[in-house]
């Protein structure tokens, strides 16, 4: 493995020029890749954002018990997916309206009676904001015989949730896709590093070289390719979001996990390319 690892860096001296080129290749392909998964993620987390503020509101008749209530808060605290279910009285009602609505502020004080009503607001723990447990909790609060309506905005939670889904399948799909051009412009540049060293190549055959000794320094070197371009897609894609966050708007980064998964896919696809490029290679000779 010693002698392979030398044979790699001695190949990347020998023709630093095609190396640089067949790195190159690789970065921008992967690139590619790292802008897909900025605009991914961005993606996932403004979905999310908006996710946290799905709740349930029940409004409370005017002659509702507190005992009853009380009970109330209990069931739907006890249901799956509910994180919290918060008492809104009617005077905190109209306190937030006033704060949050200034016409409201306005008028308020030629107020003579409230009219705003009690309710209870109910709020989903992360992964049971859907649909399905949405509607759930929705229909348990409509059985209450205090409650005189139920709102979530069933219409914008529908459009939300489908954003959601259409938005999934348009990741997977576009990485897919993503992922099969990265790895042909990858097999291409490792392809063309074989080809240059085809002679080397038949001389090792000529005196008895197996396939598996003359693979290993080209399985290395496909390594090195894989990581230096995905070094190279790290740093484009970090300029690119810097540039976006300055000057366009504000962008968040994506985890760490994803940067390491990147540069292990670099690696990865530096050595499948590496590995078919020479394979083909030796069953031609």
């Amino acid at each position: 493995m010693a002698n392979s690892a030398k044979e790699a860096v001695a190949a990347f001296r020998r023709a630093p020029l095609l190396t640089s080129l067949s790195a190159l290749m690789v970065g921008l392909a992967l690139f590619v890749l790292g802008l897909f998964a900025l605009a991914t993620y961005n993606l996932q987390m403004a979905l999310r954002t908006v996710e946290e503020r799905v709740e349930v509101v029940a409004y409370l008749r005017e002659d509702a018990r507190p005992v009853d209530v009380e009970a109330g808060l209990q069931i739907l605290r006890d249901l799956p997916g509910v994180e919290a279910v918060l008492y809104v009285s009617k005077e905190r009602a109209l306190e937030r309206a006033t704060t949050e609505l200034p016409e409201i502020a306005e008028s308020s004080s030629a107020l003579e009676v409230n009219p705003f009503p009690a309710s209870l607001e109910i709020r989903f723990a992360p992964g049971s904001r859907n649909e399905e447990a949405v509607e759930e909790v929705a229909s348990a609060a409509e059985e209450f015989p205090y409650v005189e309506d139920v709102r979530y905005g069933r219409e914008w939670v529908d459009r939300l949730f489908f954003l959601r889904q259409i938005g999934a399948i348009t990741a997977i799909t576009l990485g897919i896709a993503f992922a099969v051009v990265a790895a042909l412009i990858i097999a291409t540049a490792i392809r063309i590093a074989v080809y240059a060293r085809k002679d080397e190549i038949y001389i090792m055959r000529l005196v008895g070289a197996k396939h598996g000794f003359i693979r290993r320094p080209f399985l290395l070197e496909g390594a090195m390719t894989g990581l230096l371009g995905g070094g190279l897609a790290l740093l484009l894609t970090w300029g690119t979001h810097q540039l976006v966050f300055h000057f366009l708007f504000e962008l968040d980064w994506v985890p760490v996990s994803w940067v390491l998964l990147g540069l292990a896919g670099g690696v990865f696809f530096g050595v499948l390319a590496s590995s078919l490029a020479v394979h083909r290679y030796l069953r031609e000779v």
